[in-house]
């Protein structure tokens, strides 16, 4: 029951959509907590009640205090964690504390910048941490697919610079509000159909327009149907963002962080290039990242 648990701190991953929270003793997971209250849909002065509703009484029971990565740190956040430029560690040893009313200790991790090209992460760079903690003295590349997928590289256990592609943000616009959105509706996936477009796309990216219209040309001309055509939308926009990121990529040490279908499909399409990457579990990096953070913070305070 919720009134038994007694964390010595609490992990957050607050993100645009979700909320996410564990109560934490040392680094052990003793129960997890969820909610859609992400930061899109509060004013800054919403996140306090919002925390307060998901974990209930652990924050009574347990004296520890809160640590937080994601847009939890943005300018439209609780509070603004102020970023840190590359290349660097992938997180600091000082957290941004976030005021509260209520008695929660909570303590926001930075994102990190790069200014040629421009660039941002939030959230990410803890993930990176748990990764790097996981995985000591690992040099390469991680991906990190998402709605906005993310390519770093990583040596002497620093972030050297990383790219963001809006990969996932295009899928989900050109599914839903475009013409596309009549040739995608329904279920199915065709590998074949993502791997021909992936290979398409690494070739030719600069047909990457023209392509995507042949979909609705091909689904009313020969009926190619919604699994084939998702996947090769898919496959297209992976496929693009592969070649634009080949110097990340090409031949380096890779690993995806993510196991689920996205984080599949990426590796398909690496594998395709000759790239044997890892799948590497989201939850477990993230909450190896906050444990460190919480390290570092106990070691400060």
């Amino acid at each position: 029951m919720t009134d038994q648990i007694t964390p010595d701190w609490i992990a957050v991953d607050w993100g645009i959509s979700n909320l996410r929270a564990f109560a934490m003793r040392g680094a052990t997971v003793l129960a997890r907590a969820r909610s859609d209250e992400g930061m899109a849909t509060l004013t800054r002065d919403g996140f306090e009640p919002a925390l307060r509703r998901l974990i209930g009484d652990w924050q009574v029971q347990g004296a520890g205090p809160v640590v937080a990565c994601g847009m939890v740190g943005s300018r439209q956040g609780w509070v603004e964690a102020p970023y840190r430029n590359v290349p660097c560690t992938p997180l600091s040893e000082g957290l941004t504390r976030a005021p509260a009313r209520s008695g929660l200790k909570v303590y926001v991790v930075s994102g990190l910048a790069q200014h040629a090209p421009a660039d941002v992460m939030r959230g990410e760079e803890t993930q990176i941490a748990g990764f790097l903690a996981l995985n000591p003295g690992w040099d390469g590349v991680l991906c990190l697919p998402g709605t906005h997928t993310k390519w770093a590289l990583l040596s002497a256990g620093e972030v050297v610079s990383f790219q963001t592609f809006m990969t996932g943000e295009m899928f989900a616009l050109l599914s839903t509000a475009s013409v596309l959105r009549h040739s995608v509706a329904g279920a199915g996936w065709e590998a074949a159909a993502f791997d021909a477009a992936v290979s398409d796309a690494i070739s030719r990216p600069e047909r990457l327009a023209a392509r995507l219209f042949s979909l609705r040309a091909g689904d009313l001309l020969d009926q190619r149907g919604a699994g084939a055509t998702r996947a090769a939308l898919s496959g297209y926009l992976i496929g693009a963002e592969l070649a634009a990121a080949r110097a990340y990529w090409l031949g380096q040490q890779v690993a995806i962080l993510g196991t689920g279908t996205q984080a599949r499909a990426y590796q398909s399409a690496l594998s395709a290039q000759g790239v044997s990457a890892m799948l590497v579990d989201t939850e477990r990096a993230t909450l190896a990242g906050l444990t460190a953070a919480h390290r570092s913070l106990k070691a400060m305070l």
